[in-house]
């Protein structure tokens, strides 16, 4: 393999690998939230030095959002977003329930929004479109 060359074909450490996939600004966040344990591969907790495989799955907990995501490829360079998603598929019902679970978070926000009375008829009735939505 080229030495200069970007993509791993074997391992990395997960660190790395999340703030490569964009889904942390700095390896130092990375980190913290791996060792909170709100990172976890194949199920089990590990620790920052953790070396990723391609088919290993990531479950990530995010802004208190859940994501569960394969690692489809290895690259040790911060690409641009497009390129970052190539590293990664996600499932679909846990991308599903999290578009549920941020719907479900601005409704909320909306109610607080008028923390001194109550929300408008307009307001109430797209507060209780998205409950019926989460219902389902």
């Amino acid at each position: 393999m080229n030495k200069n060359s970007n993509i791993s074909t074997t391992s990395m450490r997960l660190d790395k690998w999340l703030w490569a996939a964009r889904f942390f600004k700095t390896r130092a966040l990375a980190q913290k939230h791996i060792e909170l344990g709100r990172v976890q591969v194949n199920g089990a907790k590990v620790k920052n030095s953790k070396n990723i495989q391609i088919g290993d799955i990531i479950d990530l907990t995010l802004n208190s959002l859940p994501y569960k995501i394969q690692v489809q490829q290895l690259n040790q360079m911060r690409r641009p977003a497009p390129e970052a998603r190539l590293l990664y598929s996600e499932d679909s019902s846990i991308a599903a329930k999290r578009e549920q679970m941020k719907a479900l978070n601005q409704a909320s926000q909306i109610s607080a929004a008028y923390p001194d009375g109550r929300p408008t008829k307009r307001d109430r009735r797209a507060l209780d479109k998205v409950k019926r939505q989460w219902e389902e």
